[in-house]
C-alpha cells in the first residue's frame, strides 16, 4: 500500500478549499482492504475533514475497493487499485476508486432486493454504496466509481 497525503494542495479543478487530498495505490489483493480503509478512515477523522456520517463513507469505500479489488483487478496482486479521497469541509468528501478492468454495465446489476435474487453474492455492494453516499458516478464503463457524501447543514 502506497499512501500520498497532502493537507493543504494547491488549488485545481476548482476545488481551491480542500483541507485534504489523499491518494492511495493497493495490490489488487482482498487482505489489504480493511487495513487500506482503516488507514483513510483514521487520516479523514483525525483531520476532521468530515464529521458524522463516517460510517457510511467507511462502509461505502470499502464496497468500493472491494469491488475493484476482486471484479475489476481479479484479486491479482500484481495488478493496482487507485484510490483519492478529496475533503472540503464546507461541501463534503469525495472518493474515487479506479481499477485496471473492463468495467460492467451498471443497469446489469442485479437488483439485491428482488426475490430472485436475495441469496445472490453479487449486486449488493454497488446498491450499498448508492444508499449510503449522495452521489454516486460510474465512469469508464465502471471501472471507476466516483462517491461524494455532503456535509450536512444542522439548522
Amino acid at each position: 500500500m502506497k499512501i500520498a497525503r497532502k493537507a493543504k494542495p494547491k488549488p485545481r479543478s476548482g476545488h481551491s478549499k480542500l483541507s485534504l487530498e489523499l491518494k492511495v495505490m493497493l495490490a489488487a489483493d482482498p487482505h489489504v482492504i480493511d487495513p487500506v480503509v482503516q488507514s483513510v478512515m483514521k487520516t479523514i477523522r483525525g483531520l476532521q475533514c468530515f464529521r458524522g456520517k463516517d460510517d457510511a463513507v467507511e462502509l461505502a469505500l470499502s464496497e468500493a475497493l472491494a469491488n475493484a479489488v476482486v471484479h475489476g483487478a481479479k484479486s491479482d496482486h500484481s495488478k493496482i487499485v487507485e484510490c483519492d479521497v478529496l475533503c472540503d469541509p464546507k461541501q463534503g468528501i469525495v472518493l474515487i476508486v479506479r481499477d485496471p478492468g473492463t468495467g460492467f454495465v451498471v443497469d446489469k446489476v442485479p437488483d439485491p432486493l428482488r426475490g430472485e435474487n436475495i441469496f445472490s453474492t453479487h449486486g449488493r455492494g454497488i446498491y450499498l454504496i448508492n444508499q449510503l453516499m449522495d452521489e454516486v458516478q460510474f465512469l469508464r464503463n465502471g471501472a471507476e466509481i466516483r462517491m461524494v457524501k455532503k456535509v450536512t447543514v444542522k439548522k
